[in-house]
């Protein structure tokens, strides 16, 4: 039985091995890595020692074996991941641009991740659990979208708490039941893990305290806002903790706020005090973008307190 479920894509990574390369020429890539947003956050709850599973759809391919193998290596149930013949896993296409930035070309709505609907969600799913996070950029189309509100009901029913990742996409909202699903799974959420941008989609105009108090307002039992290398704030209705963050080379951001997503919530499964998670999820995050590839600096709970250890340097200033 899994303490924390989640369902969406995964598919493989493919990047650019130079900063500046382009789509529009030829050039190296790298890859395939394991990813996808779920199964980045499913994965390094696994590695946290927290009983995770995850539903999804992946093709009868070696992408799919890929993912599969190394899941199940984090401690991850794999039983609900379906394989589709005659369909390909999902995969992204990375390049980096000088700035930092980065142009993705995907292949996930029309991939084997596209064909997860309500149906995959077996009652089995949720047996035992006590979390179920959802991704906003697992909406790729109604199926998923269904299947999304499916899950929440499923999980309330089982006694479940719901975290939800908006990670709003600007071409997703485009989708029908796009933004339909994201408010009504926003009224079902107890933890909220938005980050500066969702929250400015979540509440217009408003700064961030505000409107942290305002999504609690409305039913949320806690808001975790993460501002990537500035850190994170953690809001409750009775306080409010800002967490520095770890200072830390960055090789590759892609997934570092999945990781630690995960982290933070694998943390509260496991009953870890709430500074101490937050301390955990930040640490996570810092060592997430030391290394290339989406799952590729997940680590385990040893490692992070290993790392903690050390004393690491942070940002001076506090979020």
């Amino acid at each position: 039985m899994a303490q924390i479920v989640t369902i969406g894509e995964i598919l493989v990574e493919i990047m650019a091995t130079r900063i500046g390369q382009s789509f529009t020429e030829p050039g190296l890539f790298m890859g395939p890595y394991p990813s996808g947003a779920p199964a980045i956050f499913i994965d390094q709850a696994g590695r946290m020692g927290a009983g995770a599973a995850i539903a999804a759809c992946v093709g009868d391919d070696e992408f799919a074996t890929l993912n599969i193998e190394r899941l199940r290596r984090s401690g991850v149930d794999t039983r609900f991941v379906r394989r589709v013949a005659g369909a390909a896993t999902g995969s992204a296409f990375v390049t980096y641009r000088a700035d930092g930035s980065r142009d993705f070309v995907f292949n996930i709505a029309h991939s084997a991740a596209g064909l997860l609907d309500a149906t995959d969600l077996a009652p089995d799913l949720f047996a035992g659990c006590r979390f179920f996070h959802v991704m906003g950029s697992s909406l790729i189309n109604p199926g998923l979208a269904q299947a999304a509100r499916c899950g929440v009901e499923l999980a309330r029913a089982a006694g479940a708490r719901i975290s939800f990742d908006p990670n709003i996409r600007k071409e997703l909202l485009k989708l029908p039941e796009v933004e339909a699903t994201i408010r009504a799974i926003l009224g079902q959420t107890d933890i909220l893990l938005p980050s500066d941008a969702d929250l400015e989609y979540l509440c217009p105009g408003q700064d961030a305290d505000t409107a942290a108090r305002s999504l609690l307002a409305a039913g949320r039992e806690c808001l975790l806002l993460k501002r990537g290398a500035l850190g994170s704030v953690y809001y409750d209705r009775e306080q409010r903790i800002g967490t520095p963050a770890f200072l830390s080379e960055e090789v590759d951001p892609t997934g570092a706020g999945d990781c630690f997503g995960g982290t933070f919530v694998a943390s509260l499964a496991l009953g870890i005090p709430l500074p101490r998670a937050l301390e955990l999820a930040n640490a996570a995050g810092a060592l997430a973008v030391r290394k290339k590839g989406p799952m590729e600096g997940n680590a385990t709970l040893a490692e992070l307190e290993a790392f903690l250890a050390t004393d690491p340097p942070r940002r001076q200033e506090v979020p």
